[in-house]
């Protein structure tokens, strides 16, 4: 059996990556593929307690602790979920990786970005996606769509306007350093416009 295919969404908050997980899953479903659709944090039991932790606790979480436990859930999440179904030879489509961990830990969080992706690296023993979907979208224009769909923000979400563009800024790095594994798509688009853009690049890795 073949190895598996590992697609990541990555991107602002409100920047549409659980609509197009959701419109992949659909189309990869309906031409036959096995698809595990999944997210970080919060992917598995363990990964449920960590996200409940790293996104409402109340107090402060020292930034290289907030990279730590995310760099936790990651490492169970791909043991236990993700490695086992690319053996498979499934599709998991993940809402956020380690690029994700890069851009909020290494640029929001004012981290070292290679010491924070070095440290995920060695969580998940440096699998990394083959594809990567970047949602961009203005912070500002983000905010507005959270604004409509929230009545509560986590604790990175509520971080201020600097915080998220640096964040912006840090993933749109990422993109450039290694374009064959991003897709980078303007989130502005209409939502079917972006499922057929990313279609036609998964297309071409199936």
């Amino acid at each position: 059996m073949s190895r598996g295919r590992f697609i990541t969404l990555e991107g602002g908050d409100g920047s549409g990556k659980s609509t197009q997980a959701a419109l992949l899953e659909q189309w990869l479903t309906a031409e036959g593929r096995t698809v595990v659709r999944t997210r970080e944090p919060g992917g598995t039991e363990v990964g449920v307690e960590i996200r409940e932790l790293v996104l409402h606790h109340r107090g402060d979480i020292d930034p290289r602790a907030e990279a730590l436990l995310y760099a936790a859930d990651r490492a169970h999440h791909v043991a236990t979920l993700v490695r086992p179904a690319l053996a498979r030879g499934e599709v998991v489509v993940q809402d956020r990786y380690l690029d994700s961990s890069v851009a909020y830990q290494g640029a929001g969080r004012v981290l070292d970005p290679a010491e924070v992706r070095s440290l995920s690296e060695w969580a998940t023993g440096g699998l990394l996606p083959d594809l990567t979907v970047l949602l961009d979208l203005d912070p500002h224009a983000a905010r507005a769509r959270l604004d409509v769909a929230r009545t509560r923000y986590d604790r990175l979400e509520a971080e201020a306007s600097e915080f998220h563009d640096r964040v912006r800024r840090a993933f749109l790095d990422l993109a450039a350093a290694e374009p064959e594994r991003f897709l980078v798509v303007d989130a502005t688009r209409p939502v079917e416009e972006i499922a057929a853009s990313i279609r036609e690049r998964v297309r071409g890795l199936l």
